[in-house]
């Protein structure tokens, strides 16, 4: 039981239930006319808006920190290891993330104008000021973190410098306890103020049941873009995809259980190299732990409807084609080089979030909300279409004669 109150899920919904109860209480006391009841939501209120506040320049200094932090050493670790097999891998999973990504845009402007969907500007309370306004300006602009990152990893492998590369391994990992030991515990601490202030608001209990419709609708949109890919893998490689989908049940509720990508690799491994001879063990070597790193098609797909729907909701209008269609293309770059973290993916790309989209911090919370909310099964959508690339990368091998590896591991 203990695991269970400390996992961040557990830590969220009691975020969210408090946020949502506390919000209610706050409302209900300033409706009841003056009075010291009245005067204690209306202080309540005011010490909400301001911890969220703090807490949201916390979060959005840290954003340039991990694009940095991420990428660019990822970056110098796949020119260390640049190969012909390397660069079909890359390409495959950037397809993957950028299509899926699209289908998903696709999805939100058929289904989501039906949802039913109230704009929460209408008739709602008025949030009081801050009465403590602490700013923590970041570092640079997010774009800038981003051409930085690119442009320091392009260079660091083009001259091979390995005091740099060195360097970049140790920021990353500087970064990471950054986000582990700051920005992941705070996270239910911020959205728990975030929904106090959306629940004083009303917007929580008008848009409930739409949280649900479009967690369902995701979890659909997985199970729909992993049938593309396998079928997709299937037809290249002229091998049967369900020889390699059967065996990955257990990598699948793995995922599930622990959102987790690294913590699922041991078992996508196994469930992999059960999948012989439809799948080369020499590329399932090669192919899982990378695409465990590198594809997010799940994560992406998912990403890209809730930024839509949380638009239409918080904002009474989804973004134009224009700019859904360049947000798609660079969240498949932030998604190769996104923390392997719960929720790793839609904190990667917040600067894309709010730069690209013009997403407040309300946008941000309610996206980092109900993004972790799910984000098992979106893991779970990752690491079973790892297996359909695979496929595809051990038909690439035959076709191209590209001699089989000897048999390294036994799992």
């Amino acid at each position: 039981m203990k695991k269970v109150f400390r996992s961040l899920p557990f830590r969220l919904v009691l975020g969210v239930a408090s946020g949502i109860v506390a919000g209610q209480f706050c409302g209900a006391a300033v409706d009841m006319g003056t009075g010291v009841i009245q005067s204690t939501g209306h202080g309540l209120m005011n010490v909400a808006v301001s911890v969220r506040f703090i807490l949201s320049e916390l979060i959005n200094f840290c954003i340039p920190l991990i694009i940095i932090g991420f990428i660019a050493p990822s970056i110098t670790r796949l020119g260390k290891n640049a190969s012909r097999m390397l660069g079909v891998a890359l390409l495959c999973a950037y397809v993957s993330s950028i299509l899926a990504a699209l289908l998903s845009m696709a999805a939100g402007y058929g289904l989501i104008p039906h949802l039913s969907i109230v704009p929460r500007t209408d008739g709602l309370k008025e949030l009081p000021e801050l009465v403590f306004q602490l700013e923590i300006p970041q570092i640079m602009p997010v774009m800038s973190a981003l051409v930085l990152s690119v442009l320091t990893g392009l260079a660091v492998t083009w001259i091979n410098a390995p005091t740099m590369i060195k360097f970049l391994d140790e920021f990353q990992k500087i970064v990471l306890e950054i986000v582990k030991r700051v920005v992941i515990p705070v996270l239910p601490v911020f959205i728990g103020f975030t929904f106090w202030t959306l629940s004083y608001e009303g917007t929580i209990t008008r848009q409930l049941p739409v949280f649900i419709k479009i967690v369902a609708i995701v979890i659909l949109g997985h199970f729909l873009w992993l049938a593309v890919l396998y079928i997709a893998a299937g037809i290249y490689s002229r091998r049967n995809p369900f020889q390699v989908i059967r065996y990955y049940g257990p990598a699948y509720i793995t995922a599930v259980g622990t959102m987790s990508s690294a913590a699922t690799l041991a078992v996508a491994l196994r469930c992999a190299k059960r999948s012989e001879p439809a799948l080369r063990d020499d590329m399932v070597e090669f192919g899982i732990p990378l695409f465990a790193n590198i594809h997010l098609c799940g994560s992406v797909l998912t990403e890209v409807f809730f930024v839509m729907t949380v638009s239409r909701i918080l904002y009474g209008n989804i973004p134009s084609p224009g700019s859904m269609i360049l947000f798609c293309l660079l969240l498949g770059v932030f998604a190769i080089g996104a923390p392997g973290v719960p929720g790793g993916t839609v904190m990667a790309s917040l600067g894309l979030i709010t730069g690209i989209l013009g997403f407040d911090s309300s946008g941000t919370a309610l996206m980092l909300t109900i993004f972790a909310l799910q984000d098992s099964f979106g893991t779970a959508c990752n690491i079973t279409g790892d297996g359909a690339l695979t496929l595809i990368l051990s038909g690439y091998a035959e076709k191209h004669r590209i001699r089989k590896q000897e048999r390294r591991t036994e799992l």
